[in-house]
């Protein structure tokens, strides 16, 4: 006999908890799931393992409860507002659909792919910048800017914009934050407006003179003679510079972060190129930097025996849907993970529009860097962002050169 969810016995796990961030929140969500797949945090109920992850993911009655959750924080009005209600994330149905249809051919691995030369080349002056040094805060010299100027040279937008871009991605991207959103809502708003401005202006400029850039591709996109709209365009260009940079950064900034503290894994990436496709994998399983997605039941739905009615919002967890392949809790790019889906960039409809991009951001970066950091080793304690958006880092101190300890040996 079905239980209705709110009369469970459920484990408590309150994703805005204090210090839930690092090894903590590991180990505060596996012990949470050991106990059973479905969790009780003060909005949602938090889904702890991979099957039912992707149900809640892939089932056609629910939807990403964006304008719910902000409107329990009074976000009602403004361009926050307009710009949540407009996201592609929030969106469902024929228009979506649309909308994936005409922006799809933007983001296939082979239009990916074309960007690699602009990634290397951006890492080669980046690197150039350091002046030789051996020792960096990594978040400010390299993760943040490399993602915000790879951006800039897709869309079209000018490389001197791309510190800019950064700052907005950063804060416009809080309002997926639910502490953000209680605390900081007119920061992002003002970021929204901003962005949504200077987002209007490249448009304009890009319909006097098109040229070799995403913008230009998504004004020129058409699919069954319907193009997309002035607005439609300005909304996705905004969707592809908010969650284009923040996430990337977030990822690369675990990935150096996670081989600091595996040197013998950093030593095989720069001695064996090919290693690395499988690392970016690896990282992307292990640390998600979006550890939790939500969705909210449209209309009542019933798994394993439990009745979720309309109007529940779930978070599904792909920290531990990640982790629950054989050996999942080791960090380890050589292991054989093949068949063994992960949800770092969600599932079903709303599938990651730009993860054949940031995979190749990833492969990129970390294709570059692994053999110029030989000895690569934390400098200081990382300090880490919280969970309950992205999941970010907002210093990584590093070091590499003769100090490392195989130089030592």
């Amino acid at each position: 006999m079905a239980v209705l969810v709110g009369d469970l016995d459920l484990p408590e796990f309150d994703i805005s908890e204090a210090g839930l961030t690092g090894e903590v929140y590991h180990e505060r969500l596996a012990e949470v799931g050991a106990r059973g797949w479905l969790a009780r945090s003060p909005i949602a109920y938090v889904v702890l393992d991979r099957e039912s992850g992707e149900f809640f993911l892939r089932a056609r009655q629910t939807a990403f409860p964006g304008r719910e959750i902000a409107g329990l924080f009074g976000i009602t009005g403004g361009r926050l507002a307009e710009q949540i209600d407009a996201n592609i994330l929030n969106l469902t149905g024929d228009r979506h659909r649309r909308l994936r249809a005409l922006v799809g051919p933007a983001f296939t691995p082979r239009a990916a792919a074309r960007w690699r030369p602009a990634m290397r080349q951006i890492a080669e002056e980046l690197w150039a910048g350091l002046g030789g040094g051996c020792e960096c805060e990594f978040v400010s010299w390299f993760a943040g800017p490399f993602p915000a100027r790879t951006i800039a040279e897709v869309i079209g937008a000018p490389q001197a914009d791309a510190g800019a871009l950064q700052e907005w991605s950063g804060w416009v991207q809080r309002q997926f934050d639910i502490r953000a959103l209680a605390e900081q809502p007119e920061r992002i708003e003002r970021a929204v407006c901003e962005l949504y401005d200077y987002v209007a202006d490249l448009l304009a400029r890009r319909r006097a003179e098109p040229a070799d850039d995403l913008i230009s591709a998504l004004l020129a996109a058409e699919a069954e003679g319907e193009r997309l709209s002035a607005g439609e365009c300005v909304n996705l260009v905004l969707n592809v510079l908010a969650g284009g940079v923040d996430t990337t950064t977030a990822q690369l900034a675990h990935a150096l972060r996670l081989f600091a503290a595996h040197p013998d894994q950093w030593e095989s990436l720069g001695q064996r190129p090919d290693l690395v496709p499988g690392a970016v994998d690896e990282v992307l399983r292990f640390e998600p930097i979006t550890p939790f997605t939500a969705r909210i039941c449209t209309e009542q739905i019933v798994h394993r025996d439990v009745i979720f009615p309309a109007g529940t919002i779930v978070a599904i967890c792909a920290e531990r849907a990640n982790r629950q392949a054989a050996a999942g809790e080791d960090f380890d790019i050589a292991a054989e993970r093949a068949g063994d889906r992960v949800l770092t960039f969600g599932a079903g409809a709303h599938f990651c529009l730009g993860q054949n991009l940031a995979r190749a951001e990833l492969e990129e970066a970390i294709g570059f860097l692994a053999p110029r950091l030989a000895g690569l080793r934390a400098a200081g304690p990382a300090r880490l962002g919280g969970v309950e958006g992205i999941y970010g880092i907002e210093s990584l101190p590093l070091a590499w050169g003769s100090a490392s300890p195989r130089a030592g040996a």
